[in-house]
């Protein structure tokens, strides 16, 4: 290919984009898309579970098979995600014969199109292409970053030089918290530490857009556990953890909102020391307090709550298995937070009125905090899982139990993007 490439900022909202390819390279890629508000069209006999979810949660359109000439019909862009050089060669041709521009990640030169290296900062959206070389884009890329970043004191990473990237200490683990959905909520550290990353093993509901930053020679393990789907199980993590850092490579575990609530981050941990490897733990914003304050609700407010108690609902109250005292917190008068209780939302809430808590309490959930598909539902403790399912919310989704639920009613919020429902799942 000669000649530079000329750069393009695409608006896809509500064009169709197709991706060909259900593993790792459209997993990292799909998000931006999402996030660019494209008609997402993916054709791939299997998906990771990443992409599964974004299927099951209806953001995306998939066809579960290879790939037909025709599926690129309408279609305004192609992203090519598989390393089946004959196959993606196929969906060039294909392109080729419409028009239409065509991002190959097996092969760079037989591509119409690039993907850059970017970075985003707010409003600003930062682009790079390094002349066919992945790395440079995303060392300039990193520094302009740095440029955008406000703070004081000394930058983060020190000067880059071309062709070259920060001296990386290997055989290394680091837990890093992801924040609760939205990409700019991961700490500064957690983000510097992504992008030195050599391995990254990222659950589902660590945010797609910092995948998409990732540099193109990482690789992408899928951890992902979807609620009461597949999942992997979680001593496979761990000997991915180990083995990985036992080969000299610097590991980010990402994990969603913060490792150690309610994130198994302290079996990981245990298990790397077992095995003699370094472990740096990184927090995170957890979503048992950003999912309440992105709908308008402290978890508490003077007069009004002065505890909080955060629980994990995944078992229902009467199993044997169940390591919570419902009954005591029934009794409590402060905020409760419950993180993954959906499915035993009925039983949750019929327990914590039978030990005396007022039906009439003030109740919130709140699906996909700080996403663009943020949802808020409003109600009562008696009636609040009803109104979930009449209002169809999915996980993940964090339940407000409290009078805090109301203590800011009326007042000005600016929260993420989303759709408020009210009491009833009404909007």
């Amino acid at each position: 290919m000669s000649g530079n490439p000329y750069p393009l900022g695409l608006r896809l909202a509500g064009r169709r984009v197709v991706v060909v390819g259900g593993g790792t390279v459209a997993t990292r890629r799909v998000p931006a898309l999402l996030d660019a508000g494209a008609d997402v069209f993916l054709v791939a006999p299997e998906l990771t579970p990443a992409l599964r979810s974004h299927v099951d949660a209806g953001r995306l359109h998939w066809a579960p098979r290879r790939f037909a000439p025709d599926d690129l019909d309408g279609a305004w862009l192609v992203q090519v995600a598989v390393d089946d050089p004959l196959a993606a060669a196929s969906v060039s041709a294909a392109a080729a014969e419409r028009r239409i521009f065509c991002v190959r990640a097996d092969d760079r030169a037989a591509a119409t199109a690039w993907t850059p290296a970017v970075t985003r900062h707010g409003p600003v959206t930062v682009a790079v292409l390094g002349g066919g070389d992945p790395r440079r884009a995303m060392a300039v890329r990193d520094a302009v970053r740095d440029l955008l970043d406000v703070r004081k004191g000394p930058p983060l990473t020190p000067a880059v030089e071309e062709g070259t990237l920060p001296y990386i200490r290997p055989g290394r683990v680091a837990l890093v918290g992801a924040g609760p959905g939205d990409p700019e909520l991961i700490t500064v550290k957690g983000w510097r530490l992504l992008t030195e990353a050599d391995v990254v093993v990222a659950d589902r509901l660590v945010p797609g857009l910092l995948l998409d930053e990732l540099r193109a020679d990482v690789e992408l393990v899928d951890a992902s556990k979807i609620p009461y789907g597949p999942s992997r199980a979680q001593e496979e993590i761990n000997r991915i953890l180990v083995d990985r850092a036992l080969a000299g490579k610097f590991v980010v575990r990402l994990k969603g909102g913060d490792p150690y609530v309610f994130g198994r981050g302290g079996e990981e941990l245990l298990a790397c020391a077992a095995a003699g490897v370094p472990v740096t733990v990184v927090p995170g914003v957890t979503s048992s307090v950003a999912a309440p304050a992105a709908a308008g609700i402290p978890v508490t407010h003077r007069a009004v709550a002065h505890e909080f108690t955060v629980v994990s609902g995944h078992v229902a109250p009467d199993s044997p298995a169940s390591l919570v005292r419902w009954d005591a917190l029934a009794g409590l008068r402060g905020t409760l937070v419950v993180l993954m209780g959906l499915k035993n939302l009925a039983a949750i809430t019929a327990t914590l009125v039978a030990h005396g808590r007022p039906a009439e309490t003030p109740a919130a959930v709140v699906q996909e905090a700080t996403t663009g598909s943020q949802r808020v539902l409003r109600s009562t403790l008696g009636a609040v899982a009803a109104d979930v399912v009449a209002a169809d919310l999915r996980p993940p989704a964090v339940v407000v139990l409290g009078d805090v639920v109301s203590a800011l009613a009326g007042a000005e919020h600016e929260g993420s993007p989303g759709s408020p429902l009210a009491p009833g799942g009404q909007a």
